[in-house]
C-alpha cells in the first residue's frame, strides 16, 4: 500500500533531521581525527579511519541489542539479507569517506559525498533502458562542474587529490545503500531489525580493520584515555549513527530512491554551516588546532552548482525520470 501524503511529508521532515545529524558528523569526525593524530602521531591513516568508525558502531550495536531485549534474535532471513547488504555498502562508503576526510576540508567532503544524487537517476534510467532526459543530463553537467570546482581539479595533470577521489568513490557505495533500501521485496521488513543487522555488520568490518591496521594492541587503548575523543565518539554514536540511520531505515522507504538522494543533498548545507563555527569551539575544548572554515568562492560556486542540479531534478522532473 503506497504511503499517504501525510506519511510522505513526515518522512521528508524526519529525513531532514537525519541530514542535520550527518552534517554534524563532518566537523566532529575531523575533530576526532585531529585528536587521534595528537594522541598517536604517525599511527597511519587507515588505523585512524578504523578507530573513528569501530567504537561508534560497536557501541551503537550494544545499545540497540539492549533495546531489542528478548526479540534480539527475532530476525527473518529477508531482514538479515537486507541488513547485511546495507551494512556492507555503508561500511565501504564510510571507510573511503573518512579516510578521504583526512585529506580535504569537511565542507568539501560533505558536498562531494552527494555525487550519488546524480548517479541514482542515471542508474535508474539505464536499468530501465531509456534516456533519462535532457534535464537529467543538464543536472549531471552541473554536478560534474561543481565537483571539479570543489575538488580543485587540476586541468594540467587531469587529477583530483586523494581526499576528493576517495570521497567520490565512497559516494558510489552510498548510492548502493540507498537503492538497496528501496527494493520492493524488502517492503515488509522491520526497520529496527535491519538496523540491528546493519550495525552488526559494520561493527565486525570496522573492528577487523582496527585489528589489521593497528601498529600495536596498546595503540587501540590509547584513544580511550582522552575525554575529548570519548565525547566526540559518543556524539557520533548517538546522533550520527543510531539517530540518523534509524531515521533513514524507517522513513526512506516511504519515498523513492531518487527523492531520497536529493533530500540527502541538504546534508552538505548543514555540514558547511556547522563547519563555519564548530571547529573553533572544538579546538578550545579539546586542545587541538582546527580552524573554522570560511565560505570561499570554490565552496559557494561548486556547492551552489551541485545544489542547483539537485533542485532542478527535484522540482522539475522530466516525464521519463518521474516514471
Amino acid at each position: 500500500m503506497p504511503p499517504s501524503q501525510a506519511q510522505r511529508t513526515q518522512a521528508l521532515l524526519m529525513l531532514l533531521v537525519a541530514n542535520l545529524f550527518w552534517g554534524l558528523s563532518f566537523p566532529v569526525i575531523k575533530a576526532v581525527v585531529l585528536v587521534h593524530e595528537q594522541l598517536l602521531p604517525g599511527s597511519g591513516n587507515w588505523f585512524i579511519t578504523a578507530m573513528t568508525l569501530a567504537p561508534r558502531f560497536v557501541l551503537a550495536l550494544a545499545i540497540l541489542a539492549v533495546l531489542q531485549g528478548r526479540g534480539l534474535f527475532d530476525v527473518t532471513a529477508r531482514e538479515g539479507r537486507q541488513g547485511l547488504a546495507l551494512g556492507l555498502f555503508a561500511s565501504a562508503g564510510m571507510i573511503f569517506q573518512i579516510d578521504g576526510l583526512q585529506f580535504t576540508a569537511a565542507s568539501t567532503s560533505a558536498f562531494l559525498t552527494q555525487f550519488y544524487a546524480i548517479l541514482i537517476p542515471v542508474y535508474v534510467a539505464l536499468r530501465g533502458r531509456h534516456n533519462p532526459g535532457s534535464r537529467i543530463w543538464l543536472a549531471c553537467a552541473l554536478v560534474l562542474a561543481g565537483v571539479a570546482i570543489l575538488g580543485r581539479f587540476d586541468w594540467r595533470t587531469l587529477q583530483f587529490g586523494r581526499g576528493e577521489w576517495e570521497t567520490l568513490l565512497g559516494s558510489v557505495f552510498f548510492m548502493g545503500q540507498i537503492l538497496w533500501l528501496e527494493r520492493a521485496d524488502f517492503s515488509g521488513n522491520r526497520p529496527g531489525k535491519i538496523t540491528l543487522v546493519m550495525f552488526a555488520t559494520e561493527a565486525v568490518v570496522f573492528t577487523g580493520l582496527v585489528l589489521v591496521t593497528a601498529p600495536s594492541l596498546a595503540a587501540i587503548v590509547v584513544p580511550f584515555s582522552s575525554p575529548a575523543w570519548i565525547m566526540f565518539t559518543l556524539t557520533l554514536t548517538f546522533f550520527c549513527t543510531i539517530g540518523a540511520f534509524t531515521i533513514m531505515n524507517t522513513y526512506q522507504p516511504r519515498i523513492t530512491a531518487t527523492e531520497a538522494g536529493l533530500i540527502y543533498c541538504i546534508e552538505p548545507v548543514f555540514g558547511s554551516l556547522l563547519a563555519l563555527f564548530l571547529p573553533g569551539l572544538f579546538s578550545i575544548w579539546a586542545g587541538i588546532t582546527y580552524g573554522n572554515e570560511t565560505a570561499t568562492w570554490t565552496l559557494l560556486l561548486g556547492g551552489g552548482l551541485i545544489t542547483a542540479a539537485n533542485l532542478l531534478i527535484q522540482f522539475r522532473p522530466s516525464a521519463k525520470a518521474a516514471a
